[in-house]
């Protein structure tokens, strides 16, 4: 069957189930680019990512003898709650291996979708390996997260949407890991609306996208480390590679600064949760450049994912406050005097920063006999202002150093 055909397909099964999610205007991103922008809000999705959409696609077209003989997928999170929730939609048993390490929140949400769980391995990998043996020697069909036609179609009916939701679309931009939704969205696009531009965004310490394409097959990186764990794919799939070449989508990357500045902008402006993945589409508008991005008309940024760790978060939001200059932390060297705090503290007053917490400290090995070092957490008004206290610090004798 031609994917198209597949993709219609799996529109059809898809739309008693799964959820028609909102397009949303950003006007924080429209006067930033200069184009009008609407946010995909995937994150709203059933089990918070768009990953049900493939997965339930996939499941649902198995036949009697394999539903029989139930699933198995590996996962850190999204994938594991979409398969565990459309098997247990459609009756079927289901398995899921995930690493040890695995956030507490998506093991949880993962078993109370029906899933049986085995944590394995310390990597996707490893537990990848795990659930391939286990589908060896149960007879178990292997879900893979994006490299399967089916699983493509399923993530393409979110392209579908945004058509139909925003029929002057110009420009679509995508999180891409393995390639499945990017694969399927194009797909989509190039044959409905070829004139619209469509972009992938990585995050830059996960991106095998740019290598692979220039070798012409998937390529596997040596080493990964990003805070963008839903999108952090260490080689493209096969099936999503093959429509990507064909629908030729442009890449670009985002830092891990980029990503966190967008979360928080998404919390913020939005009022969004959002994944550092899902983010990403958002991280790419603020921080790639006009010629990187060419824009054509109105703009969609998918938001892919909004299942993140409570506790990532708290530290992506301090990570996202710094980068955007509305936290500071800094280490001050003062004089070991009576009233030598007071007057740092009434000298950051007059610069309205605002403090959040001090630790005093005398044991730094880089400290004279007669002086301590302050440790302190500071809020800031923006990246100006967080300049002006360094500024006001400095010019009056304190040496300063700003805390990563």
């Amino acid at each position: 069957m031609e994917l198209m055909a597949r993709i219609e397909a799996a529109a059809t099964l898809l739309a008693p189930v799964i959820r028609r999610t909102p397009v949303v205007a950003s006007r924080v991103l429209s006067e930033r680019v200069g184009h009008e922008v609407w946010l995909k809000c995937e994150n709203l999705q059933r089990t918070g990512s768009f990953k049900p959409r493939g997965a339930y696609n996939r499941i649902a077209n198995l036949s009697e003898a394999e539903r029989a003989r139930g699933v198995v997928a590996a996962s850190a999170g999204n994938h594991a709650q979409g398969v565990a929730w459309s098997a247990t939609s459609l009756g079927i048993e289901s398995t899921v291996f995930m690493p040890v390490g695995a956030a507490l929140p998506k093991l949880v949400a993962t078993k109370a979708y029906g899933a049986t769980v085995y944590q394995v391995g310390d990597t996707i990998d490893q537990s990848l390996f795990a659930a391939r043996e286990f589908a060896e020697r149960t007879g178990a069909t292997l879900v893979h997260p994006f490299d399967h036609v089916d699983i493509v179609a399923g993530q393409a009916t979110c392209g579908l949407e945004i058509l139909d939701q925003l029929p002057d679309v110009g420009t679509v931009l995508i999180p891409t890991g393995g390639g499945g939704l990017l694969a399927g969205v194009a797909a989509v696009l190039q044959r409905r609306k070829p004139e619209v531009r469509v972009i992938g965004v990585q995050a830059a310490e996960a991106a095998a996208w740019p290598a692979s394409l220039a070798a012409g097959k998937p390529v596997a990186l040596e080493h990964m480390s990003t805070m963008a764990d839903g999108i952090a794919v260490g080689r493209p799939g096969e099936v999503p590679f093959e429509h990507i070449v064909a629908s030729a989508p442009d890449i670009v990357t985002v830092d891990e600064e980029a990503l966190s500045k967008a979360l928080l902008l998404c919390m913020e402006r939005s009022k969004m949760i959002v994944e550092p993945a899902g983010a990403a589409a958002v991280a790419a508008l603020m921080s790639c450049g006009p010629d990187e991005l060419a824009l054509d008309g109105p703009v969609c940024a998918i938001l892919s994912g909004g299942n993140i760790d409570p506790l990532l978060l708290t530290r992506v939001i301090g990570h996202g406050l710094s980068a955007a200059g509305r936290y500071l932390a800094a280490r001050v060297t003062i004089s070991d005097r009576p009233g030598s705090l007071s007057r740092l503290l009434a000298e950051l007053g007059r610069t309205g920063a605002s403090v959040l917490d001090v630790v005093h400290s005398r044991t730094g090995a880089w400290l004279a006999i007669d002086e301590v070092e302050v440790l302190l957490t500071l809020e800031t008004r923006g990246a100006a202002h967080r300049d002006e206290v360094l500024e006001a610090l400095e010019q009056v004798g304190y040496v300063v150093r700003v805390e990563d």
